[in-house]
């Protein structure tokens, strides 16, 4: 009997589906028993006896591979690859694929509803009425604010596709494959990162994370930024210099930040003790239907590799590309 182990979780939790196909194809399956995200060591200790990992964000690296002398195919659960050793993968001719697609749209609405969230200062006003303290903010509303976007692919044209129906603010966005076609609605300007540092007055990611991108974002990157202006990453942790990000909202600059996504996960850092700094606990797939999309996505994978049937979401070669650059 074939043999799947599920790694990310929560998983079939909201609905059963995955698990009733792995179930149906008589695939046997373990679910992460430690409940949360694993440790390399701890997946590598766990992964020998499996023939496919569908897996979450944990890191799947060369040393875990090692350990895992049956797995042919490692099926993410989610669009980001950074966790994955592709290069690796395909020395030991194991096959990756992902469900890039799934999950975009709920990240792009929790995307909106953390720039509503900073821009009338909601969550310093929830914080402070849980302390009994009361006070009103003036904030400000969508079409009367520059709009910084970097990183213009599935979940960024999504972000902007929902801007819309706000109004028409001023939208400078960022990409290194610009597609001026992406949002009609929007007279879209395409510049340089530095111009949307010094001229957005809310600025959202949406990158993968690659040796190019970590730590993009640094103290002097922050500090060319508006002293008023609000930052969101709901990408990838690491993409934003944490520490950096702390100090810089200490000295008083910046009027806000929203973070969903952190280098390492759960998050215990200064970033916690700034109120004016949102945080989340890397929630924006986790919509129902979106999640529910992707784990049968990757589970549907995961049944068509181990009943001989041809594969609709292999990783593309680009994505291994990208890896080879960052060497």
């Amino acid at each position: 009997m074939s043999k799947a182990l599920i790694t990310t979780v929560p998983f079939g939790d909201k609905n059963r589906l995955p698990l009733e196909l792995l179930e149906a194809s008589d695939i046997e399956y373990l679910i992460n028993p430690l409940g949360r995200k694993l440790k390399e060591e701890e997946l590598a200790e766990m992964v020998s006896d499996f023939d496919v990992l569908i897996a979450g964000t944990e890191p799947i690296t060369d040393m875990v591979m090692s350990r895992a002398p049956r797995l042919k195919l490692i099926s993410r659960v989610g669009i980001g690859l950074d966790s994955v050793d592709l290069l690796a993968a395909e020395r030991r001719n194991i096959l990756v694929s992902y469900t890039p697609d799934a999950p975009a749209p709920a990240v792009a609405e929790l995307t909106v509803g953390l720039m509503l969230t900073l821009l009338r200062s909601v969550h310093v006003a929830n914080a402070q009425m849980h302390r009994g303290e009361w006070h009103r903010y003036f904030g400000r509303r969508i079409p009367e604010v520059t709009i910084g976007i970097i990183g213009v692919g599935r979940i960024g044209g999504r972000v902007l596709r929902r801007l819309a129906g706000f109004g028409t603010p001023r939208v400078l966005v960022n990409d290194i494959h610009p597609n001026t076609k992406v949002v009609p609605e929007f007279k879209l300007e395409w510049v340089d990162k530095e111009e949307i540092y010094r001229h957005a007055d809310i600025i959202s990611l949406h990158l993968p994370l690659t040796a190019q991108t970590k730590n993009m974002i640094r103290r002097e990157h922050l500090m060319l930024m508006k002293p008023d202006a609000m930052i969101i990453n709901t990408s990838r942790g690491g993409i934003i210099n944490e520490l950096d990000l702390a100090e810089v909202l200490n000295a008083g600059h910046l009027s806000g930040a929203a973070i969903d996504v952190f280098e390492h996960e759960p998050y215990n850092g200064a970033l916690a003790q700034i109120d004016r700094c949102l945080l989340t606990s890397h929630m924006g797939s986790m919509s129902i239907d979106c999640r529910t999309r992707m784990e049968i996505e990757a589970t549907e994978e995961v049944v068509r590799f181990l009943t001989g049937q041809a594969l609709q979401g292999v990783v593309p070669p680009e994505e291994y590309n990208v890896q080879r650059q960052g060497l």
